[in-house]
């Protein structure tokens, strides 16, 4: 553990001179001061009263700004406040990992970063991700030094997830396909007129389809300690969704790997993700055709949407174009023109403008007896294949099987 914080030394400032603490009047100068204390514990000598002192300090630190941040709405939360919080669980980890840390006290310095990069602001050029990275890896290094020290090894039994007979797609309602079409084409075919169209061949050389393929087990091995916000309900309309923080490993086992039938369905939908796990990130790559938007690449949304067998998004519209890639598993999708809004009857508040109050698949004809007469598009999506979806159309997903999609949101 002394080889882990020396790791950590050399990613923060060399001193408490060169380590800033600067906030504006919004903050109470008791929060302040706290903080000053936590910063010159930092770098005292690591006696156990004083780690236990630099602990409960900067829980202090965190329950005070939590209670700032769920107070009002988020967008008027003052980002002063934001950057407490995150001092607040930098100095938390830090203290954990003081001394002869147990590998349950990393792993809760691990959930304290992430709950810093989730509701904190961007701190000293990101120190809570380098911290995290670093973390990480003892965490792997204890698990695998944990795993082999068991005897006798015990195989975790695969899960044998079955995969429902897909849809038929009728010839007449299928969304048209190409394959890597010049830039010039999509443009003129698709991004000028708004037809969607499934683009096949165009992130084959992704590494997440490639040498560093996706599965549970992969994805267990990169992100499995990392907490993230996990949606719990079927669909987001329903009466009993709500959000629960859980690391990635719990929700696999908790909702992908064990089938509960008394639990909702829960679904890992992450605007974050591959902020707050970059190593996720360098496996996946740009589509090329979002040069053709009016935007910088910095301004691309990525979104991750990761859940099991019969998760729905419900019929919805989105601002702005989407390219959805399927990476693991395969979903079905179906597609209705803007000009069809009026029979797909939007609910009438302004929160859900933007939804259906149809299901989709499941219509009742009584209440909106138009819906039936509305066109659509309609397939399967698969691995490797990428849906465009153009600003304002009406999309319904399901997931046919355990599914991890990526979409790239653009203008």
């Amino acid at each position: 553990m002394a080889a882990l914080w020396s790791n950590i030394s050399v990613a923060l400032p060399p001193d408490e001179a060169h380590f800033p603490l600067r906030f504006g009047d919004s903050v109470d100068s008791s929060v302040q001061e706290l903080l000053r204390r936590c910063r010159r514990r930092l770098y005292a000598d690591a006696a156990p009263l004083s780690q236990d002192l630099a602990l409960m300090n900067a829980q202090i630190v965190t329950d005070i700004s939590w209670e700032k941040l769920n107070t009002g709405t988020w967008r008027d939360v003052d980002k002063e406040w934001r950057r407490v919080y995150a001092h607040g669980c930098l100095f938390k980890a830090l203290a954990l990992c003081r001394g002869d840390p147990s590998p349950e006290s990393v792993r809760q310095a691990v959930r304290t970063c992430d709950m810093g990069l989730l509701m904190g602001a961007s701190i000293m050029d990101d120190v809570l991700h380098r911290l995290v990275q670093i973390l990480q890896t003892e965490v792997r290094r204890a698990t695998g030094e944990e795993e082999a020290q068991t005897e006798p090894v015990v195989k975790a039994k695969k899960i044998k997830l079955e995969v429902p007979s897909p849809p038929i797609i009728k010839q007449t309602t299928a969304v048209p396909r190409m394959h890597c079409p010049s830039l010039e084409h999509f443009k003129a075919n698709n991004l000028l007129t708004k037809q969607p169209v499934i683009l096949e061949g165009i992130i084959n050389h992704w590494p997440a389809l490639s040498d560093r393929r996706w599965s549970l087990d992969y994805i267990r091995s990169i992100a499995g300690c990392r907490t993230v916000p996990v949606e719990v309900g079927s669909r987001y309309t329903d009466e009993e969704w709500s959000q629960r923080l859980l690391t990635v490993n719990e929700f696999i086992d908790k909702y992908i790997s064990v089938k509960v039938e008394e639990e909702p369905v829960g679904y890992l939908a992450q605007h974050q993700l591959f902020d707050q796990i970059p190593e996720l990130k360098e496996d996946i790559r740009i589509p090329d055709y979002c040069c053709l938007g009016d935007e910088d690449e910095d301004n691309i949304t990525i979104n991750a949407w990761f859940g099991p067998l019969g998760t729905v998004s419900p019929l919805h519209q989105d601002p702005q174009h989407n390219f959805l890639a399927q990476v693991l598993g395969s979903k079905y999708i179906r597609l209705y023109s803007p000009s069809e809004s009026q029979k797909l009857y939007p609910h009438e508040s302004l929160l859900l403008h933007n939804t259906s109050q149809v299901e989709v698949e499941n219509p009742d004809e009584e209440r909106f007896p138009e819906f039936a007469d509305a066109p659509y598009q309609e397939c399967v999506l698969k691995p490797g294949e990428v849906l465009f979806i153009p600003t304002q159309h009406w999309h319904y997903v399901r997931s046919l099987e355990l599914s991890f999609s990526v979409s790239f949101w653009w203008s």
